[in-house]
C-alpha cells in the first residue's frame, strides 16, 4: 500500500486514476491488487510492484510480470566447478594477500574467546581514519550483504531500486514485503532522477553499478535526495576504481548511506566483511535488533587491516592493475567482434553476444565459466557478464569462443 493507503505505489497524477479505474485506461491487477507499469520512455522505464512481485502491466499475463525470486538470487559462483577458468565471479584472485592472511592466521589462537568491544572499536576507528569520518557514522558489517538484509528496517513504504544491477537489495526488500518499485535504465545506463517515483523514501543504487561497469557521477546521486527519502549507494566495487572519482564515502550526508565490502579487492569472500557509512540514527536503526557480537575476530582483523593507509595505496594499485587488463580484454573481445558496454569502470565488462546462454555451456564444457546476464532485471537472454582477468586468462577465452563459436 502506498503512503495514503492507495495501492497504486510508484504512480502519479494519471497513473493513479488509470490504477483505480478512472482514468482512460485500467491497469490490469491482480488478486491483491499490486501492479506493474511503465510510466516513463527509453531511455528509463519505472515498473512498480506489489510487495510479493505479482504485479503485471496492462495487457500482460499473470505469469509474464511474475518476479522470479531465484533469478533474484543467482549469483556468479553457481557457474564455476573446481579447475574452471574463473570469468563468472568479480573476486580478484583466490585468496587474500600474503601480509593479510598472515596477518589472520596470527589471530587464530584468540578464536577461543569472544571479540571484546576495544577490537570493533579500533576496526570501526581504522574505517573512520580511512574515509575521513566520525567513527559513530560507521557500521561494521558481515558482508555487504548483511547491508541489504538490513534494509526493512528502516521502515520504507516504497524502495525504488535502480537495475540493472545485484539483485540481493530487492530480494531483501521483497522478503519483507516492502513494495519495490523497479526504475530499469536503457542502454547507456544513463541515469535520471526524474525516473524514480517521488513517492520513493529508499532509493537503492550501485556506484559503480555491476553488472554494466557503469559509473554515475556523484552529483547525479545525490540529486536522488529528496526530504524524507533515504538513498543507499551500494559501493562495493568501488575500491576498484583508481582514484574513486564518483565515490561519496568521504562525504557526510544526513540521508545518504554508503555501503563497502572487502570481499572483492582482497579476495575475502570466505569471510563476510563489510560495512555502512552513514548518519549515526540511520545506523543506530540499522543495528537495532542485531545479535551480539555480529562479526568475529577474524573479520573484525580485516576490515583494520585493510583500512590502514598501506592497504589502501595497495587497493589503488590494483586499482591501476585492474583498468589495464580491462583496457586489453575490451580490445581482445572487440577484434572477435563482440559487442561490449563501455565506458565500463569496474572489475568487469558486460557483453551481448548473439546466443548468450548457448555460448555459456559451450564455454563451460571447454572449462571456462561465465555469468549469465539474464538474472538481472532489464537484461536479457544475450547478454553475458566478464570478470576482468589478466591477459593469459583473457587468451584462454577468447581461443574458446574461436573454438565454439559465437
Amino acid at each position: 500500500m502506498g503512503p495514503t493507503g492507495d495501492d497504486s505505489v510508484g504512480a502519479t497524477g494519471g497513473e493513479r486514476e488509470a490504477a483505480s479505474g478512472r482514468g482512460p485506461t485500467a491497469v490490469s491487477r491482480t488478486a491483491d491488487s499490486s501492479y506493474q507499469e511503465d510510466v516513463s520512455a527509453n531511455p528509463g522505464a519505472v515498473a512498480a510492484c506489489g510487495s510479493d512481485g505479482t504485479g503485471i502491466a496492462a495487457g500482460e499475463s499473470d505469469g509474464a510480470a511474475l518476479v522470479d525470486h531465484a533469478k533474484l538470487r543467482h549469483h556468479g559462483d553457481v557457474e564455476v566447478r573446481p579447475g574452471m577458468i574463473d570469468f563468472a565471479v568479480n573476486v580478484q584472485g583466490s585468496g587474500p594477500p600474503e601480509w593479510l592472511a598472515a596477518r589472520l592466521a596470527g589471530r587464530l589462537g584468540e578464536l577461543g574467546r569472544y571479540p571484546d568491544a576495544a577490537e570493533e572499536a579500533a576496526a570501526r576507528a581504522a574505517v573512520a581514519a580511512r574515509h575521513g569520518r566520525q567513527a559513530d557514522e560507521v557500521l561494521l558489517l558481515a558482508g555487504a550483504a548483511e547491508g541489504f538484509a538490513l534494509l526493512p528496517r528502516l521502515g520504507s513504504r516504497l524502495a525504488a531500486v535502480i537495475h540493472p544491477s545485484f539483485t540481493e537489495p530487492e530480494l531483501a526488500l521483497r522478503e519483507a514485503a516492502v513494495p519495490v518499485a523497479r526504475v530499469v535504465l536503457r542502454p547507456p545506463y544513463t541515469l535520471d532522477a526524474g525516473m524514480v517515483p517521488e513517492e520513493a523514501d529508499l532509493v537503492v543504487v550501485g556506484n559503480p553499478t555491476n553488472p554494466t561497469s557503469v559509473s554515475h557521477p556523484a552529483e547525479t546521486i545525490l540529486a536522488l535526495r529528496r526530504p524524507g527519502r533515504i538513498v543507499l549507494v551500494d559501493e562495493a566495487f568501488a575500491d576498484a576504481v583508481v582514484g574513486e572519482p564518483e565515490t561519496l564515502s568521504g562525504k557526510a550526508f544526513p540521508d545518504v548511506l554508503v555501503l563497502r565490502s572487502l570481499t572483492k579487492t582482497w579476495a575475502l569472500a570466505g569471510l563476510r566483511c563489510g560495512y555502512l557509512l552513514g548518519a549515526p540514527d540511520l545506523l543506530a536503526r540499522l543495528n537495532h535488533g542485531r545479535p551480539h557480537w555480529p562479526l568475529g575476530t577474524l573479520q573484525l582483523e580485516a576490515i583494520a587491516a585493510t583500512s590502514e593507509p598501506a592497504a589502501v595505496t595497495e587497493a589503488q594499485r590494483k586499482a591501476e592493475t585492474i583498468a589495464a587488463d580491462r583496457a586489453a580484454m575490451i580490445a581482445r573481445l572487440r577484434a572477435f567482434g563482440i559487442e561490449v558496454h563501455e565506458p565500463a569502470t569496474g572489475p568487469f565488462l558486460l557483453i551481448r553476444v548473439p546466443d548468450a546462454e548457448l555460448l555459456r555451456k559451450r564455454l563451460a564444457d571447454n572449462g571456462i565459466a561465465v555469468r549469465r546476464g539474464d538474472t538481472f532485471p532489464g537484461l536479457d537472454s544475450g547478454h553475458l557478464r566478464l570478470a576482468v582477468r589478466p591477459a593469459a586468462e583473457v587468451d584462454r577465452l577468447v581461443a574458446a569462443i574461436e573454438q565454439v563459436g559465437l
